[in-house]
């Protein structure tokens, strides 16, 4: 088959691993031919461009910059990469009859390229709904649910779902919300599918190994390391994690490693140059193989999200704890179901956000676990990642589809 993939993260190569290039890789796999249309952002500096890998073609179209800049210009690029990846897709792969398209949110502007292809060319189509959008605005308080900008996006929310012939969702409490707030959706159309990875075998460091990684990072040996590893934004309650850093700064059984980066990156930054805690280490983005090492001398992988959310977030960022075999500590928004899953597979705590007590109790916790239990968190961890989110599996759902 003929397979469309647009998507908002830069994809140029299947060399690299992540939730899409893993899912795209697979499509591949199976002799299907692939073309992945992607952004070019305009801090690159760099045309529109095609290139092909093997069955795999990567068409990245020169847009504003979309990720990782201020609301403004973020709102103007999604805006404008509807036209944009409509003109490219029509330029470079106006010959090509495809059977399938894929896309995932955000954004939520990609209706005219969805139905200009599905009318052409009688293609199925498929929603990776990974974010909700404009609801998730409005809990962050950068819109209002009375202005007309949300009234424009909530339309175009809802006219991605109509044209969309499956909907997967990223978990069970994701596609409930969709159902109550979209009434009009058929039943028969939305589906469980959450964030996928091909993992690799499990790897275990020998203790020189981890000494070293230790000593690169100036990470004390002989206390539990507590591992942020992801996106640093208003939508991950960064807040709340400097909260749970100070309280526990005294605590020598502790120790917590942030890695990422983000809107908010550099006002944490500021705060560890102000506060310069003992018990904490910020590092700004990584390569994987890097982070990798990281996941391998870490002893609790954490997630936070923003305590305002209403609607159910499950970041990606817990897969690479699953694959590292971590814990895992969330601390989330009550409509997530994040937390009950990692608690309900036995691989770790879950607390509201907000709540310090109860942090700093799930903390005291894990370092009072004894070797056995630790284990049996381990062991349950990447368990819970075999079973449920290999891209494997999701490739069956979305073919079933198409069949």
């Amino acid at each position: 088959m003929n397979i469309l993939f647009l998507t908002l993260l830069k994809i140029d190569t299947l060399n690299e691993r992540g939730i899409y290039h893993d899912l795209m890789r697979e499509f591949a796999s199976h002799g299907h031919k692939v073309y992945i249309v992607s952004p070019t952002e305009r801090r690159e500096k760099k045309p529109s461009s095609l290139t092909k890998e093997g069955n795999v073609h990567f068409l990245n179209v020169r847009t504003l910059n979309v990720q990782k800049t201020n609301i403004f210009e973020k709102g103007i690029a999604t805006l404008s990469i509807e036209p944009l990846f409509f003109r490219g897709v029509k330029k470079y792969f106006s010959n090509v009859k495809f059977d399938l398209v894929l896309y995932s949110t955000p954004p939520i502007t990609f209706t005219k390229v969805i139905k200009y292809i599905k009318k052409k060319d009688g293609a199925r189509t498929y929603l990776l709904l990974k974010d909700i959008f404009p609801q998730n605005a409005v809990d962050m308080k950068m819109m209002s649910q009375t202005g007309l900008i949300y009234r424009f996006f909530r339309y175009k929310e809802k006219e991605l779902y109509r044209v969309s012939d499956t909907i997967g969702c990223m978990s069970e409490a994701n596609r409930k919300y969709l159902f109550r707030h979209n009434p009009g959706i058929s039943k028969e159309k939305v589906e469980v599918n959450p964030n996928s990875i091909a993992p690799v075998p499990p790897v275990e460091y020998s203790a020189e190994r981890k000494a070293e990684i230790k000593k690169k990072y100036r990470i004390p040996v002989g206390c539990k390391v507590f591992l942020y590893g992801g996106n640093l934004g208003i939508p991950q309650g960064i807040d709340f994690l400097l909260e749970t850093i100070a309280a526990t700064d005294q605590d020598p059984e502790m120790f917590f490693v942030t890695v990422g980066s983000g809107t908010e990156y550099e006002r944490i930054k500021h705060w560890f140059a102000v506060r310069k805690p003992q018990n904490a280490l910020l590092i700004d983005g990584l390569p994987k193989a890097e982070y990798d090492d990281l996941c391998k001398i870490a002893d609790v992988g954490m997630v936070f999200l923003h305590q305002d959310f209403t609607i159910p977030n499950f970041p990606s960022r817990l897969l690479s704890y699953l694959e590292n075999r971590l814990p895992v500590l969330v601390a989330a928004d009550p409509n997530t179901d994040i937390g009950t899953e990692v608690e309900a597979h036995g691989c770790g705590i879950s607390v509201l956000s907000g709540d310090l007590p109860a942090m700093t109790a799930a903390l005291e916790q894990f370092c009072k676990l004894d070797s056995e239990k630790f284990e049996d968190l381990r062991a349950n961890s990447r368990k819970y990642l075999e079973e449920n989110f290999l891209v494997s599996q999701a490739y069956t759902k979305i073919i079933e589809k198409v069949k």
